[in-house]
């Protein structure tokens, strides 16, 4: 009996800590959209300060996972990893950074919106999931809030058609990152050295575009101490965001990864509304409600079967696959 409840406290506290990263994550995600439109809005050139953010960050996790003395290995599996992440990662980052000023907020809020979707269906064909009627419920119920937000938000504006289609393709980007992740999750790798390979790909894969097309522009970047205060937050929140979404798609696995979206698009119009003064889009009650009913719904099923190791704490083993230790 003893066992029994010790085995249920485990599984409690992986779900309280999952859920916990997801608000987190989502929230930083949320943030990092603000700084950046603080810093467009400052005459930063935008694929620059994209790509100086996430090579900062990927300098801090570099200097974290060396203080904690995990393995950092270099090798053709970890360089295609970063790689392909890094692009996966970088893309639908760098549209969002450039279509803002042609397609508005609202459009680029709905894209966010779609991944959580567009994960189900692809771990359900790849056979990652089961069918669950739970899951599937707040699966929808996320998805609602998240259309109803950006609808709400994209309602009044006329974007431009072609920046509109190529937002589309940002949904799909997250999603085979997020599958991609966990199917290449190298084994005996940290989850932290992973994150910050990956910025370092994604840096990598932007800097041919800022050299096309913002190199003058960098100088007078460089001379602004306003952008490189937004900078330096930007790397800070990059750090801390990529360090805890490694760990959650560790822990809970694509799927449940994915609704950061949802919770980006509430938590970043929220802030929007209350600390850049922009007006409070109509359904905002509604949206943020239908979110928070998904994802606890989600967050439900999604407890683990069995934990990985009764009684101890969550990612005591920092190295082990994705999918050995997946919520659900």
């Amino acid at each position: 009996m003893a066992k029994v409840m010790q085995s249920h406290k485990a599984r409690d506290g992986q779900g309280l800590f999952a859920l916990g990263c997801l608000l987190l994550v989502g929230t930083l995600l949320a943030l990092s959209l603000v700084m950046a439109k603080l810093a467009d809005g400052a005459g930063a050139p935008r694929l620059t300060f994209l790509m100086l953010g996430l090579v900062g960050a990927g300098i801090i996790l570099t200097g974290l996972t060396a203080l904690q003395r995990q393995a950092m290995p270099l090798n053709r599996r970890t360089l295609e990893y970063a790689l392909v992440t890094g692009v996966l990662m970088a893309l639908p980052n760098a549209l969002g950074f450039l279509a803002v000023r042609h397609v508005g907020a609202g459009f680029i809020s709905l894209s966010f919106a779609f991944p959580i979707l567009l994960t189900w269906l692809l771990a359900l064909l790849m056979g990652m999931e089961r069918m669950r009627v739970p899951r599937l419920l707040g699966v929808l119920l996320a998805l609602a809030g998240g259309v109803i937000l950006a609808v709400s938000k994209a309602g009044n504006s006329a974007g431009d058609p072609i920046w509109a289609m190529l937002i589309l393709a940002m949904p799909l980007a997250l999603s085979i990152g997020n599958i991609y992740r966990t199917l290449r999750w190298p084994a005996g790798t940290s989850p932290i050295f992973l994150a910050a390979i990956m910025l370092f790909g994604a840096g990598l894969s932007l800097l041919p575009f800022v050299l096309a097309t913002e190199v003058g522009e960098i100088g007078a970047m460089m001379r602004s101490s306003t952008i490189l205060g937004l900078l330096a937050v930007e790397v800070l929140v990059f750090a801390v965001l990529y360090f805890f979404y490694f760990v959650l798609q560790k822990l809970a696995g694509p799927v449940y990864l994915s609704q950061i979206g949802t919770v980006a698009a509430v938590v970043g119009t929220a802030i929007a509304v209350l600390a850049l003064g922009e007006a409070t889009p109509p359904n905002l009650g509604l949206a943020g409600t239908l979110v928070a009913a998904g994802t606890l719904v989600f967050h439900r099923s999604a407890r683990p079967e069995a934990p990985s190791t009764a009684g101890q704490r969550p990612f005591r083993r920092m190295n082990a696959s994705p999918q050995s230790q997946r919520l659900g």
